[in-house]
């Protein structure tokens, strides 16, 4: 499965299947958030929300990619990705595009 940020794939006729989507709310654990917050107390990276962000993303590009291997689909250009304060210490992660099928 091909996955771009553009809206075309370079030498290829595409047709469009339609919207897809992965999503999931993640958070880190209770004792991660708490050292996280004495973190910002001395500033740095906040290493586990990292680690949690990029889980987050890899799991919903996954779940996208997903729906659109279920449509057919050979590709998904437009790929953007979105997130979301849910609650202290929990992110939404969106990714989104539209899937596309070679003609």
């Amino acid at each position: 499965m091909i996955i771009t940020t553009t809206e075309t794939i370079t030498g290829r006729e595409l047709e469009m299947l339609g919207l897809v989507k992965g999503s999931t709310i993640q958070t880190v654990n209770m004792v991660r958030d708490l050292g996280a917050g004495l973190k910002t107390l001395v500033g740095g990276e906040l290493t586990k929300y990292n680690e949690m962000m990029n889980n987050a993303r890899a799991l919903a590009t996954k779940r996208m990619t997903e729906e659109a291997t279920a449509m057919g689909a050979d590709a998904i250009v437009g790929v953007r990705y979105s997130s979301a304060a849910v609650m202290q210490g929990a992110a939404e992660i969106m990714a989104y595009g539209t899937a596309v099928k070679f003609k």
